[in-house]
């Protein structure tokens, strides 16, 4: 069984940063990719930000947002400066990943994790 489980939500004023985790465990073989989602209230989850074999961001983050990944840890982290009052979201962890050498990838999803930002 596999697990993502996300870490570093919370509020913040327009302006400020914040740094979400997201630790994969359980029976691993391999991890193709791993990134961020959003879903704001009303709306349909969309991509942030995803690390594979290269590294995709929304327009909408650029120059604000960095996703970065510990391969040891099967861990990836987003870095949020500069944030704005639209990017509140429940912010969804996603990887790729096969847990056998024969199987074929899918996706794995985390809990979710608020990020609001106050203007």
């Amino acid at each position: 069984q596999v697990q993502l489980v996300e870490s570093g939500g919370g509020l913040v004023q327009a302006g400020g940063s914040l740094r979400l985790s997201c630790a994969a465990s359980g029976s691993i073989f391999s991890i193709n990719a791993m990134g961020w989602y959003r879903q704001a209230p009303g709306k349909q989850r969309e991509l942030v930000a995803v690390s594979g074999g290269s590294t995709n961001y929304a327009d909408s983050v650029k120059g604000r947002f960095t996703i970065s990944r510990d391969n040891a840890k099967n861990t990836v982290y987003l870095q949020m400066n500069r944030l704005k009052p639209e990017d509140t979201a429940v912010y969804y962890c996603n990887a790729l990943l096969r847990v056998t050498s024969w199987g074929s990838s899918r996706d794995y999803w985390g809990q979710g994790t608020q990020v609001t930002v106050s203007s």
